[in-house]
């Protein structure tokens, strides 16, 4: 039973948490605005969750740890979720050498945003049906 209710919601939970990861990096780009030489990073969002589903559902951006003083966060090598982040090209050169477009991250965290609740939404509305199952409703 249990292993039926994780293979319904696999894809939400692994589509919510590579939206959470990807909402940190737009945060951090957007934090860095005034950054010297800062890079403006993302994921490709359909190739990461692509990738996190054929690997078996597994967490995305999940390091092995082998102490519990080990940190978590990205891997050594700049991915998240076994993707490779991503630069975004500017669109006009800055004399800093900061790539972050402000209008763009704003315009990229919302749409984000409302993806991520949506997928809220439809996990809450999964669990309801299946409630609703069990009660015999």
């Amino acid at each position: 039973m249990i292993t039926k209710l994780d293979q319904a919601l696999r894809f939400h939970e692994t589509a919510l948490s590579l939206r959470a990861q990807r909402q940190q990096l737009l945060a951090s780009n957007i934090a860095n605005a005034d950054t010297p030489n800062y890079k403006a990073r993302d994921i490709d969002f359909s190739g990461a969750l692509k990738q996190a589903l054929s690997q078996g559902g597994a967490t995305p951006g999940a390091m092995t740890t082998t102490t519990a003083a080990h940190l978590q966060g990205q891997g050594a090598n700049g991915t998240a979720a076994g993707v490779p982040l991503l630069y975004r090209s500017p669109r006009q050169d800055s004399v800093d050498g900061n790539t972050v477009d402000m209008d763009a991250e704003r315009n990229q965290f919302i749409d984000n945003a409302v993806r991520y609740e949506a997928g809220l939404t439809m996990v809450s509305a999964e669990i309801k049906k299946m409630l609703s199952a069990i009660q015999g409703q």
